[in-house]
């Protein structure tokens, strides 16, 4: 068996930090990188947890120093993977990013051995009372991250595997049998 660096992306409010999150509390042989972000913590956030929070002066030299395996800016933020991070987790563990499409797109041209996986929404409907239903972004932030979902979703052919999230616990089982058949081949 071997360890196997996963990409998961899909469109904000689809359900890929739950997915991510339950399938690293199945999995011992399985950690979460952690992205360094220029966006403020959201409420409950905290740093090195969720992302690492850092200025956008700290970010660009980061970039400048060859730091991330992959970036991207969007919504005004930037977001980045810490490549040291990676490739130490890789040594002893299988590694999962949760990163945007153009992030996964990214990650693949730098370790193309990556498996990308797309979560698409069972519907644009459900996305969107998902984003509203979740309370933590305003109208014109969720209709911004609306209008990115066409955008997302067209790159779905670019990635190795497409699962729903309609059902939680189908797309947490769907996603683990990625991640066996991935480490046994």
């Amino acid at each position: 068996m071997r360890n196997v660096l996963m990409v998961v992306s899909g469109p904000s409010g689809v359900g890929k930090g739950t997915l991510v999150k339950a399938l690293t509390k199945k999995r011992s042989d399985l950690v979460e990188s952690v992205s360094c972000t220029t966006r403020a913590p959201r409420e409950n956030e905290i740093h090195g947890r969720e992302y690492y929070f850092i200025s956008k002066d700290e970010f660009i030299k980061r970039v400048a120093d060859g730091d991330f395996l992959e970036y991207d800016e969007h919504f005004g933020n930037f977001y980045g993977t810490p490549k040291s991070f990676v490739k130490e987790q890789l040594q002893e563990k299988s590694v999962v990013l949760e990163i945007d499409v153009i992030g996964g797109l990214n990650a693949k041209k730098a370790f193309p051995e990556c498996v990308l996986i797309m979560i698409a929404p069972p519907s644009i409907e459900k996305l969107k009372q998902r984003l509203v239903s979740r309370n933590t972004e305003s109208t014109e932030e969720i209709e911004n991250r609306m209008s990115r979902l066409e955008f997302e979703l067209s790159k779905k052919d670019e990635y190795d595997y497409v699962v729903v999230n309609d059902d939680l616990s189908v797309a947490l089982e769907d996603l683990e049998k990625i991640f066996e058949n991935e480490k046994n081949k």
